[in-house]
């Protein structure tokens, strides 16, 4: 008979661990090893990309970097959850180094990026990633010589290049 005081088995979590990891494959061994990969929602809020970053208990300022490399084009976040308490007992709370690296559409500088934490949640904001992904309109000019064609009583133009 197990003692449910001391072992505690949620399979719901060991089911969401393993679904987590086969979802992302970018973690190396070290990550996977640490068990803290704090979960990011990455979505685009017009020209900006913002990425949310799940961190309760790290101190913002000593434990989390934000870093830009390859030119511009790739956004690192890292850093540490540290364990604050030295007391033996039962731990569900995952502590570690992490690192999550996003790759940019576009290079970007280091001015374009802001960073936030609230409540636990740092929130990066990467302005005008997406600026140049807008669709831009192109003119279709029509050519004074192309031969008109009629189509079930609609007319359309020929476009010579």
């Amino acid at each position: 008979m197990i003692d449910s005081t001391f072992t505690r088995l949620d399979p719901f979590a060991l089911v969401d661990d393993i679904l987590r990891q086969s979802r992302m494959p970018q973690f190396n061994e070290d990550q996977r090893r640490s068990g803290f990969v704090p979960p990011v929602d990455a979505r685009r809020e017009d020209e900006d990309l913002v990425a949310s970053v799940d961190l309760p208990g790290v101190d913002p300022e000593s434990d989390i970097s934000v870093e830009l490399s390859n030119g511009g084009r790739t956004l690192t976040i890292a850093g540490e959850r540290k364990v604050r308490h030295g007391a033996e007992g039962f731990r569900e709370v995952r502590y570690g180094t992490f690192s999550r690296t996003l790759h940019l559409p576009e290079a970007v500088r280091d001015s374009a990026i802001s960073a936030e934490y609230e409540a636990g949640v740092l929130t990066v904001r990467v302005a005008g990633v997406y600026a140049e992904e807008q669709p831009q309109r192109i003119r279709v000019r029509s050519n004074p010589n192309s031969q008109q064609v009629s189509s079930t009583g609609a007319e359309a133009k020929e476009i010579k290049q």
